[in-house]
């Protein structure tokens, strides 16, 4: 990638939060697109996880759910397995937390009440804030309004300028 090869400060602010990523959550819009050839964000997705393969992606179960059902209801349960046997392999971290906190998931939920409902996204902010994750790989802009109790937000490498 050309931009390895420039001095520190001439790199984008976007590549610097690449680089200094070791860890980010990743949200089920681009694990979706990474198992749908025909979707809008594939190629950009597989070029990301290509070129990022430093970082470590951290997932929750209920993002799990949202693609396998997604999957087997856009394309084929086929790629609902193909995408389990890809997690099982190691594509990603499963964040599975001894005693699931759910009633902080809630918390974030009736927090941000005036936005639809969404798990994944909720398990999301709850799981970054207690593995102190500040990165997420997210094809939506939700995790721009989603913030920790501190008011800091997630910062989305996928979409960052």
């Amino acid at each position: 990638m050309a931009s390895n090869s420039l001095p520190l400060e001439e790199a984008s602010p976007s590549y610097l939060a690449i680089r200094s990523a070791r860890e980010a959550l990743i949200d089920s819009g681009p694990l979706l697109a990474l198992f749908n050839s025909a979707d809008n964000w594939h190629a950009r997705v597989l070029a990301w996880l290509q070129t990022n393969e430093q970082v470590r992606l951290v997932t929750t179960w209920p993002v799990l759910t949202e693609v396998c059902a997604l999957l087997a209801r856009r394309i084929h349960n086929h790629a609902a397995l193909d995408f389990l046997s890809w997690v099982e392999q190691g594509g990603v971290v499963v964040d599975t937390p001894d005693n699931w906190s759910l009633a902080k998931v809630v918390e974030i939920s009736q927090r941000f009440a005036d936005l639809p409902l969404d798990l994944a996204d909720a398990s999301i902010a709850e799981t970054a804030a207690r593995r102190s994750i500040v990165y997420v790989v997210s094809i939506d802009k939700d995790f721009d309004i989603y913030r920790d109790t501190r008011g800091k937000y997630l910062t989305n490498l996928l979409i960052a300028d």
